[in-house]
């Protein structure tokens, strides 16, 4: 029997769609409060390099699932509370002058969040009210699992033959029936803030698209991707793209603040594969969802040590390389390495970059320039749209050899990886214009050109030349 009421704190779920914190506070509730708080340890606070928490793409994909969060609940008649500060703060003071008696929410797992929720009910303790924690990251349930989270296999490929084949995926929770459930009018709903709120400026489209934040953006997205186009039919095969919309999927930014939920993901591939057939491709977007939960689970077994220079290894080895000058070079894209600083250079201006670019980019931080890795996970923490810290640190740990992986370390031929898959180097081009005019023969080493014999006019002037150079280049 319904009862009293709730608190809906949204953190990293920002969805009414497979909402487990919400679904059970409609239960169990006469009355929900929504609230969301932008966190300003979060929004304002900077990483331990000094970079900012939350760039500009970041914090405009937030605002914009935040505000579309807010039009959803109002279709519902219930505003959405937003704050900024410190939830821990925050949200018991409303639960006091509200009288609830819980705050539902998703649980986290890394560090900084852990502190907030478990300050958090310590100060809802001295109120009298609790916290009542659900799920709302993974694909899988760790219920379902055939082991404990202490025990899961510490390389991909055994926790995919584990999990794969035995454990169910679950289906997605429907939007709650709270249509007449009726929130408090005590509450001022509170102003939606801006970038200029965060110190940032306007962000100026330079893309080939442009990801607009929100739960309804994000299923625009997974339909044009699945139903509209069949793109997903490919996938596997132009995963490894760099330029433009379709190479992929491009859902990673709505899975990282919650905007879909992976298990809505799942059952629109099984649809998509009930009406149109299964292939490799089809599978592969599942796959990239199993890889996604893997490092989620990593982040709960291994802790802060995803977050540590030795990585889940331990390894003591680990490269300590401080050079801040030779970072700033890579971090700018002004390497003279055109395959690096195209990618680094799409990062800064859209706050993406492609699976394939970032592979290549930590790989040459690590293995060619012999920097400390956390320097490239702290940079992508800041800038990335669809950071999320334990796919960051967890593929961070991957490349750098300290992770979850058989191999020592993941060094890529930057030159052969850039002819592979750049061939014509039309995205070279695109993200640096001083070689606009190169041909295709030195786009990839510029560098050479002034020793061919065969006139090429040399247009580069202005490109640097490289910081260093592999021998294994060609």
């Amino acid at each position: 029997m319904k009862s009293n009421s709730a608190i809906v704190w949204f953190r990293n779920d920002l969805r009414l769609h497979d909402n487990e914190a919400l679904t059970e506070a409609a239960k169990h509730a006469e009355k929900i409060i929504p609230i969301y708080v932008f966190d300003e340890r979060e929004m304002f606070g900077k990483t331990s390099f000094g970079f900012k928490r939350t760039e500009k793409f970041r914090a405009k994909f937030i605002i914009e699932a935040v505000q579309n969060l807010r039009e959803n609940f109002a279709k519902f008649d219930i505003p959405l509370i937003v704050r900024m500060g410190k939830p821990e703060e925050i949200i018991p003071e409303i639960a006091r002058q509200e009288k609830t008696s819980w705050v539902y929410c998703n649980r986290e797992r890394t560090t900084e969040e852990l502190y907030v929720q478990d300050t958090l009910e310590t100060n809802l303790w001295a109120i009298g009210q609790e916290v009542r924690y659900s799920r709302g990251k993974m694909l899988y349930y760790t219920a379902d699992l055939p082991f404990p989270v202490t025990h899961c296999p510490d390389t991909f490929s055994t926790f995919r033959k584990e999990v794969e084949r035995f454990t169910p995926i679950r289906e997605p929770l429907p939007i709650p029936d709270f249509l007449l459930n009726k929130t408090s009018d005590t509450v001022e709903e509170g102003e939606m803030p801006s970038l200029e709120s965060f110190g940032h400026e306007e962000v100026e489209n330079l893309g080939d698209y442009i990801l607009l934040g929100g739960e309804d953006a994000g299923k625009e997205e997974l339909k044009y991707y699945l139903f509209d186009s069949k793109l997903v039919s490919t996938y596997k095969k132009t995963r490894n793209g760099l330029l433009g919309r379709d190479y992929s999927s491009k859902l990673s930014a709505y899975l990282s603040i919650g905007c879909l939920s992976p298990k809505y993901i799942y059952q629109q591939i099984k649809a998509y594969e009930a009406e149109h057939g299964a292939n490799e491709s089809t599978y592969w977007l599942f796959f990239e969802l199993l890889w996604r939960d893997f490092f989620r689970l990593m982040g709960k077994k291994h802790e802060n040590r995803i977050f540590q220079l030795g990585g889940t290894k331990k390894s003591p080895d680990a490269n300590l390389g401080l050079d801040m000058a030779t970072f700033e070079k890579w971090a700018s894209g002004t390497t003279g390495v055109p395959f690096v600083d195209a990618n680094m250079r799409e990062l800064n201006s859209t706050g993406f970059m492609s699976n394939r670019g970032r592979q290549n980019v930590a790989s040459f931080l690590i293995h060619d320039l012999k920097l400390n890795w956390l320097l490239g996970a702290e940079y992508m923490e800041s800038l990335l749209i669809d950071y999320d810290p334990c796919s960051n640190y967890g593929n961070w740990n991957y490349i750098a050899g300290v992770g979850s992986d058989p191999r020592e370390k993941r060094h890529f031929n930057v030159v052969i990886q850039s002819k592979k898959y750049d061939p014509s180097g039309e995205f070279i081009k695109r993200w640096i214009p001083e070689l606009a005019d190169i041909s295709s023969k030195y786009i990839h080493r510029p560098d050479t050109m002034e020793q061919s014999s065969e006139g090429d006019v040399d247009q580069k002037s202005s490109y640097p030349e490289p910081m260093m150079i592999n021998e294994d280049w060609c």
